[in-house]
Formats: structure tokens, sequence, C-alpha cells
């Protein structure tokens, strides 16, 4: 599964659906982990829909890497984020393009297999 983060730079905003879609995670995640973490600030429209910007989704997806990959629990990830939120964030851009890098490499050996 490509776990790139495919933001538009066009856009501004993103739904709960589309956030929790690009991330794997069911919005009822996203919204707890909204409650639990202060760096979350989602806007909401003038339905009270909560509306991401790509700062909120990029600050879910090193949540995400802290919580799930790391192990972490989320009081862990809390004081992990407060104390090195800059190197966990280089950690989790570079943790993403070595997976990517890998299921292309992935990508490309059964391209090469089902060739032969």
């Amino acid at each position: 599964m490509n776990e790139e983060l495919k933001l538009d730079e066009n856009r501004l905003y993103y739904t709960i659906g589309e956030v929790s879609k690009m991330l794997n995670l069911e919005t009822s995640t996203v919204r707890f982990w909204e409650k639990e973490f202060e760096i979350l600030k989602p806007h909401r429209n003038a339905k009270g829909n909560r509306m991401f910007t790509k700062e909120d989704v990029k600050n879910l997806h090193t949540i995400k890497y802290l919580v799930h990959e790391r192990r972490l629990t989320l009081e862990g990830a809390k004081q992990k984020l407060k104390d090195q939120r800059e190197g966990i964030e280089k950690e989790t851009e570079i943790v993403l393009k070595l997976k990517n890098i890998r299921e292309l490499l992935i990508e490309m050996r059964n391209n090469l297999e089902d060739n032969n």
C-alpha cells in the first residue's frame, strides 16, 4: 500500500473522510486524536464539519507514525511531539520516502519477473 501523502498544493482544506482515506485511518480515530493532541486544530465550516489543513494532515501522519510504527502510547506520542517535534517530523518523512522506494523496487522486480 502506497502511503505517500498526496496533498494538492491548490487546496486549502480536506474533509475528515478525505483525510481518513489518505492516511488509512477510521474517521473515529481522526476525531479521537483531534481531542487528544493539541497540535490538531481543524477548522469548521458553516455546517460544523471539520476541515483539515495540510499541516493538520502532516501532523496526523506524524501521530500515526508514532502510534502505529513506533508503537508509542498516546501519552508517549504527546511527550515525543512536545520534546522532539522537529526531529520526529523529519524521521516520519524519511520513513515514508523509504517505504515508497521499497514499494517502487518491489513493483519493478515484479514487472521484471512478469516479463521473463
